[in-house]
């Protein structure tokens, strides 16, 4: 890849992986509409990095509550709101891993294509605006238990489909049980932890079985302005939604993907 290209890509991931227009999606287009080879896996693998290092710093003190919680309360009978939110992330979690596990390989042959991102960019898109109008909107984030983590766990699951934004369909579950916007993606960034780390460690299996040659300068660039671009996404993302809300994504995911439409179909 050209350094422009690395930069794009980069900075592509780091801002869509936390904003709800889907990352999948923007990192495929670039192939299709624009020519540009795929940046293979062990570039995915580095600004993926570069993601989840930027959401760690970022909430490194809800994490380490959530774990110190976790580790002395969690298997007690005296739950704290920390350890209760920790196993919380956990058991949202799991579904995402099961029907990533189960269907990549279908997903991978099938699904990510322009048309299919074009159809659940508008699709989501729209599901996200109904929600963010329709909601209470009255729930923190400590009100969170068994049935909206497990809701939004399978709605997780179901982002493994290109352009349906993990993200996005997080929120959307998480606005529909009645979570305030601020709320809501801030449980869907602690839930993109395990999630991104689990893929990463998958993606470095694949990555050592291979024999393709790695160029190191690549993936330390493509890591680092993940990172400043997602860490800055974060940082604005959090100190916005409650003002702005869902509208400016659902506007640019509809205009997305109409744009994507016209390209495939015309």
């Amino acid at each position: 890849m050209t350094f422009f290209e690395i930069i794009i890509l980069a900075i592509i991931q780091g801002l869509t992986e936390f904003l709800p227009i889907s990352s999948s999606a923007h990192l495929i287009l670039p192939a299709e509409i624009l020519g540009w080879r795929e940046q293979g896996l062990a570039f995915d693998v580095a600004v993926h990095v570069g993601s989840l290092l930027a959401v760690m710093i970022y909430l490194r003190s809800d994490i380490a509550k959530l774990t110190v919680a976790w580790f002395s309360t969690g298997f007690s009978r005296q739950q704290t709101t920390e350890s209760k939110l920790a196993w919380w992330i956990i058991v949202a979690t799991i579904p995402g891993v099961i029907f990533g596990y189960l269907m990549k390989d279908f997903i991978a042959e099938n699904l990510r294509v322009a048309i299919v991102i074009a159809i659940t960019t508008i699709v989501f898109g729209l599901l996200l605006w109904y929600a963010d109008i329709t909601a209470k909107q009255t729930k923190k984030i400590e009100n969170i238990g068994l049935k909206e983590a497990v809701i939004i766990g399978l709605a997780q699951a179901v982002a493994i489909i290109p352009g349906t934004s993990r993200s996005g369909i997080t929120m959307t579950a998480g606005l529909m049980l009645g979570l305030d916007r601020e709320s809501t993606a801030k449980f869907s960034f602690l839930l993109s932890i395990p999630i991104i780390l689990g893929a990463g460690l998958f993606s470095v299996l694949g990555l050592l079985e291979s024999v393709a040659k790695v160029n190191w300068n690549e993936l330390f660039y493509g890591a680092a302005f993940s990172f400043v671009a997602a860490y800055l996404c974060i940082f604005l993302f959090l100190n916005w939604i409650s003002k702005i809300g869902m509208l400016p994504f659902v506007i640019y995911r509809l205009v997305l993907g109409f744009v994507l439409l016209y390209i495939v179909l015309g």
